[in-house]
């Protein structure tokens, strides 16, 4: 069953880095990609960083802590077989909600 929680506005999520948000007690990580949104848990696999605070190249985040990269659309890193989990994000208007129930991966 979905959890959809309202995560953000559109407007609050810049194209050029994330934002890191806590929903149902877990700490997320919003990107914007072009005009698709995607989110992805937002704790760092290699040491606990904080992913969504790092810079955002395409489809690429880099963890500001120690450069590990991901991407935001998959959760996969770039030069692993690591994955991040992702979560659908839906777009209703000017909002944007996640499903916390039903991770995408």
């Amino acid at each position: 069953m979905a959890n959809w929680v309202r995560a953000a506005h559109v407007s609050d999520v810049p194209a050029d880095c994330g934002l890191e948000l806590v929903l149902a007690g877990r700490i997320v990580g919003l990107f914007r990609v072009d005009d698709d949104f995607f989110a992805m848990d937002g704790i760092c696999a290699h040491q606990g960083g904080p992913v969504a605070k790092g810079g955002i190249c395409g489809a690429v985040v880099t963890c500001p802590w120690h450069g590990w990269q991901y991407d935001v659309t998959t959760g996969k890193h770039e030069l692993s077989e690591i994955r991040q989990q992702t979560f659908p994000v839906e777009r209703r208007g000017d909002e944007l909600y996640v499903d916390m129930e039903a991770p995408s991966s």
